[in-house]
């Protein structure tokens, strides 16, 4: 946190919001109000957001009149769409919803769809769906689409073979700190548009976005699922044969333990498993031939993989259907040798005694680390793997996870690179501009700053991932020192 954070959390009375209130459609709630609690929930109930005040957008009016109040005010500004990525706690902010900004409307002519910033993947999914297209998206299904996008989003599905989905974008309309509403291209403002898709939310509210979506009606796909005894087999084999899938098929391996509750299925419940997804673009015949060599390594506990309309896209992998509490961390890796299958095995296999539910291992390649035909901000393409851990369902034991989650990065430290994809980053990451600058690299940070500078130069869009305004060439004073968070939150996740 800047300066400004530092200072004693601001207070507002309701004779402070009267003007605002008239001026919005949606609530605009002070702590302790009927409904505030509400409007401040986050999918990970660990992430505790309690802003000076909440308003709920209904229209980009509302958004503008909220930024306006909040600048006036010198408040800084956090934005919640579905709750997935709130990486501070926002005291003393201006708090906007926009989960009511929510439209979805598909133009198959064009192959492009245009969704409200508080959409989210399912409504996608099913809009699509009706004309035999896809989007780019990641699961599960109840992410948010603009977050998504704005950090990159690597498709488990479409990723390898059309890139990030940031690369996919075609005009983005946001509400300035001077509540402006911008309509955003690669012609009208180019600077600006390179900068969001990749950036973040550093650069205001952004209210709708347009993007492509791909002729694809269906693919083949699913997880296999090992027993844990057999985690030291399929991670060494899987680690050699995912190497040579062609681009249009993806996987990744996870190592799963999971509760014993009702949305998990039945053989899985409390077991220890390791779960290979799968999916192909291409035909199912082909697609059988290259899997069969990971179906031969052991019985399979559970084989899901079969054709599925793309809308199911979300059935690939096993999230929770509700809000739910958790401790995250994830690492970009330059190589997966030999070495480093075994680190992972220590640290996670049948004995490690670890705590951690989830820790999934994806090859990223192919369009991935292609630069798109329209250049843009998003970070981490050279990088040939993600990993991703999770340890949730249980918050007095956050603690344990956080340890576990560092002991397991360290482990893989020898392979890891800095330069990481904003969407994979936790709220203890990042948390000062010089962290910031080595993970989106130098250069690429030093023109994200120089373009704040232009865009929010008092820094008030600083409840994020932050990258601070650029000042005669160096980092602004007021935001040279960040508080860390004491609880990492979540992230619109790609997975």
């Amino acid at each position: 946190m800047n300066m400004h954070d530092t200072a004693a959390p601001s207070v507002l009375n309701r004779s402070d919001t009267a003007n605002l209130v008239r001026r919005v459609v949606g609530p605009a709630l002070l702590p302790g109000e009927e409904g505030y609690q509400s409007e401040c929930a986050t999918f990970n109930t660990m992430s505790t957001v309690r802003p000076a005040i909440a308003v709920g957008a209904t229209s980009v009016a509302d958004v503008q009149a909220a930024v306006r109040f909040a600048a006036q005010r010198d408040l800084p500004i956090a934005v919640l769409a579905t709750g997935h990525q709130m990486v501070r706690p926002a005291a003393g902010a201006m708090l906007i919803n926009i989960s009511r900004i929510n439209a979805v409307h598909v133009e198959p002519a064009r192959n492009l769809a245009r969704v409200g910033g508080g959409s989210r993947w399912w409504q996608v999914l099913d809009e699509a769906g009706k004309y035999g297209l896809a989007p780019a998206g990641g699961t599960p299904p109840t992410v948010g689409v603009v977050g998504y996008h704005l950090g990159g989003g690597a498709s488990p599905i479409l990723g390898r073979t059309y890139g990030y989905a940031a690369d996919h974008v075609q005009a983005i309309e946001i509400v300035t700190v001077d509540g402006k509403l911008h309509r955003v291209t690669a012609s009208s403002e180019p600077d600006l548009f390179w900068a969001l898709r990749g950036g973040k939310g550093n650069f205001g509210v952004v209210t709708y976005l347009e993007f492509t979506v791909f002729p694809i009606k269906r693919f083949y796909g699913g997880g296999l699922f090992f027993a844990g005894e057999h985690a030291a087999k399929v991670l060494h084999t899987w680690r050699v044969w995912v190497a040579s899938l062609p681009e249009e098929m993806s996987s990744s391996i996870c190592f799963l333990r999971q509760p014993p509750l009702p949305f998990v299925p039945e053989p899985l419940r409390g077991q220890f498993v390791m779960h290979v997804r799968f999916s192909s673009l291409r035909p199912q015949e082909e697609a059988e031939r290259v899997l069969a060599p990971m179906r031969q390594i052991a019985p399979t506990v559970l084989d899901t993989i079969t054709e599925l309309p793309y809308r199911k896209a979300g059935s690939l992998f096993i999230d929770p259907p509700a809000p739910v509490p958790w401790v995250e961390r994830a690492t970009m890796l330059r190589d997966l040798p030999g070495g480093a299958v075994d680190a992972l095995l220590s640290m996670l296999g049948p004995d490690s005694g670890t705590d951690l539910g989830f820790v999934e291992l994806r090859p990223l390649g192919g369009a991935l680390e292609r630069p798109p035909a329209v250049p843009n901000a998003v970070a981490g393409r050279s990088a040939r793997w993600s990993l991703f851990g999770v340890g949730g369902g249980r918050p007095d034991l956050a603690p344990v996870f956080q340890e576990q989650l560092s002991a397991l990065a360290n482990a893989l430290a020898p392979w890891a690179q800095e330069e990481t994809n904003p969407n994979l980053l936790s709220a203890a990451q990042g948390s000062t501009p010089e962290e910031m600058r080595a993970i989106y690299g130098g250069e690429r940070y030093d023109r994200l700053a120089a373009i704040k500078k232009r865009y929010d130069p008092r820094n008030l869009f600083r409840m994020n991932h932050n990258i601070a305004p650029m000042a005669n060439g160096k980092l602004h004073p007021q935001n040279v020192r960040t508080r860390r968070p004491s609880t990492p939150t979540t992230h619109e996740i790609s997975r």
